[in-house]
């Protein structure tokens, strides 16, 4: 990912602090939004995982079981450094599963069982419960600790209301996805397997996609109507034109009742037109080293919200120099948008 700072809706912050000191700093956890059937062929397992990536969980799963890797399935992918509670389901039809006891209960811990009819799909549960622990919190140099708290209420209240630029976080990028991926488009490299190829394409779209975010952030538009938006129904995957003379838009942005879109990028015409369109064609060209590779992958052109509504926010100071928050994001979505907002940090991401 680029070395250019994001910019920031609210501007620089006046508070800085370490963040994941502890696992239990950063605990996630999976809100399903729908009940399972208590029968079927689908083993599902809310799991509580520490220190471990979900991916090297579903290798312990499939090892411990036995069952093939393709068999066991899980919704999002969750961080390695925290504490995160999700679902995993797998897939065993007409028979008990053996070998959950043997698993590192310190490591993987099974909160609960239930069968279903049906696998746990990717993107499928409805939300994700953050409660983030900050250590080490103090004002910036130059900024007295009364103005720094002050004004974090303020960004508090503001983002209570209006929510925050939707980037794709630091963990969407790894250590070198996206030199990786700029290595394997110019030819000077291969990806080993499927999933590391994945990992590349994804970190040069969201690349492209936060770029775009950025420059919209920069003028004041992200949360606003620009001529030629496609806007997204705030809950859903839903997008649609919006029309200049549509005097409904502005009120319903306002309600967060619709947001802005940017583009994934992929094969066929941008759906933005007018100013959108112009602007996501040129940060496109200035890009060109993704924007042109991305398509010969089979990705489509599909749309993504540039607000992120935050819900449920809260905050504690339990101690000096400690900031606990408590918030609930969408699927897909990165708490880190929120973090960059509040604050400056440093820590394993």
């Amino acid at each position: 990912m680029s070395s250019t700072p994001l910019p920031r809706s609210l501007g620089a912050p006046m508070l800085q602090a370490q963040f994941k000191t502890l696992p239990e700093d950063f605990a996630v956890n999976e809100v399903l939004g729908f009940a399972c059937s208590g029968e079927g062929e689908h083993l599902w397992l809310q799991i509580r995982k520490t220190g471990i990536s979900t991916s090297d969980v579903a290798a312990q799963l499939a090892r411990a079981t036995g069952l093939r890797a393709s068999d066991i399935s899980w919704s999002g992918l969750k961080d390695k450094q925290g504490v995160c509670t999700q679902w995993f389901s797998l897939h065993s039809p007409g028979k008990d599963v053996d070998g959950l006891a043997g698993l590192p209960a310190d490591v993987i811990c099974i909160e609960q069982q239930v069968r279903n009819h049906k696998k746990l799909r990717r993107g499928s549960h409805g939300a994700n419960l953050f409660r983030i622990r900050l250590r080490e919190v103090t004002a910036v140099d130059g900024i007295t600790p009364e103005a720094a708290w002050q004004d974090l209420t303020r960004r508090l209240q503001v983002i209570a209301n209006d929510g925050v630029p939707n980037y794709f976080g630091e963990q969407r990028f790894g250590h070198a996805n996206l030199s990786h991926a700029e290595a394997w488009f110019n030819g000077q490299r291969k990806p080993r397997g499927r999933l590391e190829r994945g990992m590349w394409l994804s970190a040069a779209r969201s690349a492209l996609f936060n770029a775009v975010l950025a420059r919209r952030v920069e003028n004041g538009s992200w949360n606003a109507y620009v001529d030629g938006d496609v806007m997204n129904l705030a809950g859903s995957g839903s997008v649609f034109k919006s029309e200049a003379d549509d005097t409904s838009l502005t009120q319903r942005l306002q309600e967060m009742d619709i947001h802005p879109t940017g583009p994934l990028w992929g094969q066929g015409m941008l759906t933005s037109t007018g100013a959108t369109a112009a602007l996501e064609q040129a940060v496109a060209d200035e890009m060109t080293v993704f924007s042109a590779a991305l398509p010969r992958f089979g990705l489509k052109q599909e749309r993504r919200s540039l607000r992120l509504p935050v819900k449920a926010l809260d905050y504690r100071r339990p101690e000096a120099g400690t900031l606990e928050l408590e918030f609930t994001l969408p699927t897909g979505t990165y708490a880190t948008a929120v973090l960059h907002e509040l604050c400056f940090y440093a820590g394993s991401l």
